[in-house]
């Protein structure tokens, strides 16, 4: 490196701590002191393998913690993309288009990888384990619950029988009693709601109600119809829209439906909902982004 590129970042560190009030010597100085930077430092495997704790004897238990940990993890990167849409004062098709794309490739993977858990573990030890669960279920993620919120607008993840009752105008409160996911834990006629339901109220409602309102307006759907016509009308930013919108609501909950299938058969999902019923887009109709899908598209949406 030569003087004069020396120099160079010398001048733009200074302008870098002046501009928050610090002296650049001080930070050269800490550097003389710092340790080197390792992987392990830095990516902190030891703390994250030592996450992994069997409830159970069984073996392949430990297959069924590290998969939802990685799902846990892959929805956080989801987020982390979506909220730089949401959050953005300018947003354009090519911003736009490349953040769909980076969450569909996460969502892709997601979709692909159940047949790490469809395949990896023997149903007999699944049926032994799975009642020590009870009555925990993958139903109680809270990161995927953001990332409906973060993605369209509260009446497409309202249950379609309730619908025609709620608008923009609706309680936010009302509104969440109402959300699809409802039904797997919520008897309408009685308002009673189970053990499952209950549990996540208690450890979320309160910030699931903020981000309800947080992301009324900053949605990706809101964000879209935002924008000029011309940047609606751009295909890779609608292509990349529907991509999405597809991969989450169909293939992505049929990968997890079918594997469902495989080892509960027509069993109760651990929380004791009908997961059938709930999990199948068909009945709930979950639509990110309706009005860039045919009428026939809708009509079957979810279907066989």
């Amino acid at each position: 490196m030569s003087i004069e590129q020396q120099k160079d970042i010398i001048k733009r560190l200074d302008e870098k701590f002046e501009a928050i009030g610090q002296q650049t010597n001080v930070h050269l100085e800490g550097l003389v002191w710092a340790n080197p930077i390792t992987y392990w430092d830095y990516i902190l495997p030891d703390a994250l393998l030592s996450l992994q704790i069997q409830r159970t004897t069984q073996p392949d238990e430990m297959v069924f913690i590290m998969y939802h940990q990685i799902n846990e993890l892959l929805f956080k990167m989801i987020l982390w993309e979506i909220n730089q849409v949401c959050e953005s004062t300018t947003v354009n098709a090519a911003f736009f288009t490349e953040k769909l794309k980076r969450i569909s490739r996460y969502f892709d993977m997601l979709a692909s990888s159940f047949s790490i858990m469809g395949d990896g573990m023997e149903r007999e030890q699944y049926m032994k384990f799975r009642n020590t669960l009870t009555p925990a279920s993958g139903f109680q993620s809270a990161q995927y619950r953001l990332i409906e919120f973060s993605s369209t607008e509260l009446i497409n993840l309202i249950d379609y029988r309730f619908r025609a009752d709620i608008d923009r105008n609706t309680p936010y409160e009302h509104a969440f009693n109402h959300l699809y996911w409802q039904a797997a834990g919520k008897d309408y006629k009685t308002g009673k709601k189970n053990t499952l339901l209950t549990l996540f109220e208690k450890k979320y409602k309160k910030h699931f109600i903020e981000m309800m309102e947080k992301y009324n307006t900053t949605n990706l759907w809101t964000r879209f119809k935002q924008l000029p016509d011309k940047v609606k009308s751009d295909a890779e930013l609608i292509k990349a829209m529907r991509h999405y919108d597809y991969t989450v609501n169909v293939t992505w909950v049929m990968a997890h439906y079918n594997a469902a299938g495989k080892y509960l058969g027509n069993a109760e999902a651990t929380g004791g909902s009908d997961w059938r019923k709930y999990m199948h887009p068909k009945y709930q109709r979950r639509i990110f982004f309706p009005e860039l899908w045919s009428a026939d598209e809708l009509e079957h949406w979810g279907g066989d």
